[in-house]
């Protein structure tokens, strides 16, 4: 037995020999190769311009006093590269209006086109063979539609009765002529309608301009600013409109059209100020004229009315103004006169300008308006164009009526 076991020790000690040889032999082969030392060269030779990396040649060299150097008689020119341009804003180019001469007359199509009802109507009405009572107040009816008012469309019917009385006869001519001429005295030819800008003792014309919201004040200011520079008069505009934020800045845009400096304060800043700034830089740059822009404003509003009375307080103190124009909607018709009546108490209005007059507007507000006032109608504006604004021609403005 004991032989048995001794036996069996010594294969498992050879089998264990065995098996560590074999594994000893694996790892042999598996060890990578021991690393071998790389051949060090020297760098290579730094390359001349344009040349390929290259061994360096062997090239002459001068010295110093064989190199030509400039004597310094002729200067030497460096090119300087040429600066970037710049960008230079583009001003607007200043626009010369049209002459005024004639303006009116030149835009009496315009305004015939929708006002020649009420001259049309009158003529067909007195062309009638029998001119009875009802004839008569349909003549009536057809001036108060127009916005004539009722004294003075009283007397006109009255002055028609007794002349078309006396003419007996009457052809579709001397119809024409009688009512032209009765129209002209109903409006007023002799009436000075200059718009006053050149005062008495020094420069410069104050002007101010008032008015309801939506009237277009602003609009007129400007157009009025290139009224005048068309007759040659240079121009500063003020932008006593505070309230309204784009008012300014639209005053100014007229301005740079004409070339017309223009005055303006903070938003919401103090009107007067504003006005009183414009009428002290006027006088200071020597212009002509000062077109002072004043914020619309309702005239059922006490605390503002009285504002726009002291904005001409303070203007005044300057130079009493020469002008004030109140800007109407025509298309308000007899609505626009109660406005009247009260911007007229406030600031002494001198002038009218009637905004609207084409379009839906009706004549007879002319007439009306002076004579709620007393004050002539001076401007009127027939289009939305920038020279749509003229001085009020009343022998062309009647034939417009009355057609041709």
């Amino acid at each position: 037995m004991e032989i048995v076991i001794l036996a069996v020790v010594i294969a498992v000690v050879v089998l264990g020999a065995l098996g560590g040889l074999i594994v000893g032999s694996r790892r042999r082969k598996s060890l990578p190769p021991p690393p071998t030392t790389p051949d060090i060269t020297a760098p290579p030779a730094e390359p001349h311009v344009g040349d390929e990396a290259e061994t360096p040649r062997d090239e002459p060299r001068r010295t110093i006093e064989e190199v030509d150097l400039p004597d310094g008689s002729a200067p030497v020119t460096v090119e300087e590269p040429p600066l970037p341009e710049l960008e230079v804003p583009l001003v607007p180019p200043i626009e010369v209006p049209e002459p005024t001469a004639g303006r009116l007359i030149r835009l009496r199509a315009r305004l015939s086109r929708s006002q020649n009802a009420l001259g049309k109507g009158l003529l067909s009405l007195l062309s009638r063979e029998h001119l009875d009572e009802e004839t008569w107040e349909e003549i009536e009816d057809t001036l108060l539609t127009a916005d004539v008012g009722v004294q003075p469309t009283q007397e006109l019917v009255e002055r028609l009765r007794e002349r078309v009385k006396v003419l007996g006869t009457r052809t579709p001519e001397e119809l024409r002529g009688l009512l032209r001429e009765e129209l002209l005295t109903l409006i007023g030819p002799d009436l000075d309608r200059t718009v006053k800008t050149e005062p008495e003792t020094s420069k410069p014309g104050i002007v101010m301009v008032v008015g309801v919201n939506g009237t277009g004040k602003t609009t007129t200011t400007g157009k009025l600013a290139r009224v005048l520079v068309a007759d040659g008069r240079s121009v500063v505009l003020g932008a006593a409109d505070t309230f309204r934020a784009a008012a300014a800045d639209q005053l100014q845009t007229w301005g740079e059209r004409v070339g017309a400096h223009t005055v303006r304060g903070p938003e919401a800043g103090d009107p007067a100020s504003v006005a009183f700034d414009a009428v002290k830089e006027g006088k200071e740059m020597g212009m002509d004229v000062v077109l002072i822009d004043t914020a619309g404003r309702l005239h059922t509003k006490t605390g503002l009315m009285d504002e726009l009375g002291k904005v001409k307080r303070v203007v005044e103190k300057h130079a009493p103004l020469d002008e004030v124009l109140l800007v109407l909607d025509a298309t308000t018709g007899q609505n626009g006169l109660v406005q009247a009546r009260v911007f007229a108490e406030v600031v002494d209005i001198t002038g009218i300008v009637l905004t609207k007059l084409d379009g839906t507007a009706k004549g007879g507000i002319v007439v009306a308006v002076q004579r709620e006032l007393g004050v002539p109608v001076k401007l009127v504006g027939l289009g939305e164009g920038a020279d749509d604004l003229a001085p009020f021609e009343p022998e062309a403005f009647v034939d417009a009526l009355i057609g041709e």
